[in-house]
């Protein structure tokens, strides 16, 4: 496994999606509306996603092993996200993440909907109706073991894992990939994992 390097990469995991504070996510989910801050983003070429997601191997928990820094998870370590299904169709989004100090957690609720059917890969999801943000799943294992999520403006980034830690070599496989997304790894946050 790979050791802790405080700030840069602990490469031990932090759960996903978004979590902690309502003023940044209502602040980072304006800015992915159309009309309010996509002026301000460059303009990425189309950001490819998997083929297919099968939703049911999908759902359960994730742990996040590294992420792009962002105000909504300030100081959010041990971070997971469980996915579970509701009864109309849309997914439970769960979020949890601990104090550095690895004490008091810190718990968001929120749904995601599929937004491109033909490969479930293209989610939407929202925390605070009616602001959503592109969840969307570029790589995927086969056994659904890791996956990596982005967005088209590319200012948000995660690296999910079903345990709270990656080997070595996955993760260089998908630190590779990352300039062919047009994402640096230089600004990867790798956040420790507490397990359970």
């Amino acid at each position: 496994m790979i050791g802790d390097r405080i700030g840069q990469r602990s490469r031990a995991g932090v759960g996903t999606v978004n979590c902690c504070f309502l003023t940044g996510v209502v602040a980072t989910l304006l800015l992915t509306l159309p009309g309010c801050g996509a002026l301000q983003q460059p303009d990425y070429p189309d950001l490819q996603v998997v083929d297919y997601v099968d939703l049911d191997r999908y759902l359960g928990k994730w742990y996040e092993i590294a992420r792009y820094p962002n105000d909504f998870e300030q100081n959010c370590v041990g971070v997971t996200a469980d996915y579970s299904l509701r009864n109309d169709g849309q997914i439970r989004v769960v979020n949890t993440c601990r104090n550095p100090d690895g004490g008091t957690k810190k718990r968001i609720e929120g749904t995601a909907r599929v937004d491109d059917r033909s490969s479930n890969a293209k989610l939407k999801v929202s925390f605070f109706w009616p602001f959503s943000g592109a969840y969307w799943i570029i790589d995927l294992d086969p056994d659904y073991r890791y996956a990596v999520v982005g967005e088209p403006g590319r200012k948000f980034f995660w690296i999910l894992s079903r345990t709270p830690t990656m080997d070595d070599e996955t993760l260089d496989g998908i630190l590779q990939k990352m300039p062919g997304w047009l994402y640096d790894q230089d600004r990867l946050y790798y956040v420790p994992q507490f397990g359970e």
